[in-house]
């Protein structure tokens, strides 16, 4: 193995916390290594959260290491308290199978599932039907009640009252790192900060019970300058899924990031060498915007394909350069009687480019919205079919948002 792959997520920015540096990056440096990262089945598509864990992955499996991923098919079950102040809602069985499949198959596009090369496991095969009794004396006993409370993940939840339900679940995600330990000879748990606490059981776990090595690594979660997770948009969440979150507003998303993230975004979502990396991130003023349709080309073109990712600039450039209009942005289609009927504050809630009437009320008192190349100053403006060309015209929410409204 050439370059220690410790070293290139370390440059790359992905390193937040570590339990043994120098042991694991010597480790990493010798030899190959399994590794997993547990994936909690909660909806039917993988989020730009979990994207950034699967370059990590990447980069793991080019330098010769070998990644688990981990199906939460049993975990979906309980629901992880990290991060969140309300209990998370439960969800079928069928459901919770349903989107297994859907990340398997996610994952698989980014990554050489064969088998030598890749593993897939699913926590329902050995957390569904432990014996509860057997469990605790087992596990059970490895864990000291008053040190697990003064864990993060559970700090949040103690104000409105941590279910013992939820309690459950730093225990199983323990166990889950033992049996895959046992049984696959993993000795890495990697994630997302927020899951600090629960990797630190089961390396302890394992130390402990097994009096073998065991270690965790942490990644640096995507947070905007105020210390928001990034990803979320005025639809939700920013999903891998082309369905549900289309090519355009993939990149789009990138596109319009905050100046101070782009060289943490440019290092962690894409592949491009560091050197670029940091030309491109020390980029100031209008220049910065050319870091940002790298960035946005770049990590459309990993997700989706170097065809979309092209269109998707294509249709940007086009928008906001050219002409206006472009087959590739979004588009939202009225019916002739709908359209009569709406005014512009209607048509920017209907196209996801407001989230409510009071919210786009203020962004026309803003001087930010656009019909076609004209700006609306007037909160009662209706759409108007002298607006229309050819049955099309053009909203834009400031200078990086737009969508092609048609009249069926």
């Amino acid at each position: 193995m050439s370059d220690n792959v410790y070293d290139i997520l370390e440059e790359r920015g992905f390193i937040a916390q570590c339990t043994h540096p120098e042991e694991l990056r010597d480790l990493l440096g010798r030899e190959k290594v399994k590794f997993y990262i547990g994936f909690d089945a909660t909806a039917d598509s993988l989020t730009v959260g979990h994207f950034l864990t699967i370059m990590a992955m990447t980069h793991m499996q080019k330098a010769g290491h070998i990644p688990v991923a981990l199906m939460g098919g049993g975990t979906t079950m309980i629901g992880d308290p990290s991060g969140k102040s309300d209990m998370r809602k439960m969800m079928t069985i069928e459901t919770i199978n349903h989107n297994v499949e859907c990340f398997k198959k996610q994952i698989s596009k980014f990554l050489d599932t064969s088998e030598d090369k890749m593993l897939f496991r699913n926590n329902a095969d050995w957390l569904l039907n432990l014996n509860y009794v057997e469990f605790l004396r087992e596990v059970g006993v490895h864990f000291s009640v008053n040190r697990m409370l003064t864990a993060e993940c559970y700090k949040q939840r103690m104000e409105k009252g941590l279910t013992f339900f939820e309690f459950n679940y730093m225990i199983m995600q323990s166990y889950d790192f033992l049996k895959l330990h046992n049984d696959d000879g993993v000795v890495l748990q990697m994630g997302g900060d927020d899951q600090w606490s629960n990797i630190i059981g089961g390396v302890e776990l394992i130390r402990r019970k097994e009096q073998k090595p065991a270690y965790g690594l942490t990644f640096t979660l995507l947070t905007t300058s105020d210390g928001r997770k990034m990803g979320k948009t005025e639809k939700g969440a920013l999903w891998l899924d082309p369905e549900k979150t289309t090519p355009y507003e993939f990149y789009q998303y990138w596109r319009n990031i905050e100046d101070a993230k782009v060289r943490d975004c440019l290092g962690l979502l894409t592949f491009l060498p560091m050197d670029e990396v940091k030309r491109l991130g020390a980029l100031e003023g209008a220049e910065i915007n050319k870091a940002k349709e790298v960035l946005a080309y770049e990590v459309t073109k990993i997700v989706h394909g170097e065809e979309e990712a092209e269109k998707a600039q294509k249709a940007a450039r086009e928008v906001f350069a050219g002409s206006g209009i472009s087959d590739n942005m979004p588009t939202h289609e009225y019916t002739k009687e709908a359209f009569d009927a709406a005014d512009v504050i209607q048509a920017l809630v209907d196209t996801g480019l407001a989230t409510t009437r009071s919210d786009g009320r203020r962004l026309i008192e803003g001087g930010g919205v656009l019909v076609n190349d004209e700006k609306i100053t007037d909160v009662k403006r209706k759409l108007l079919e002298s607006d229309l060309t050819d049955g099309v015209l053009v909203l834009k929410k400031g200078k990086k948002k737009a969508v092609k409204i048609e009249v069926k």
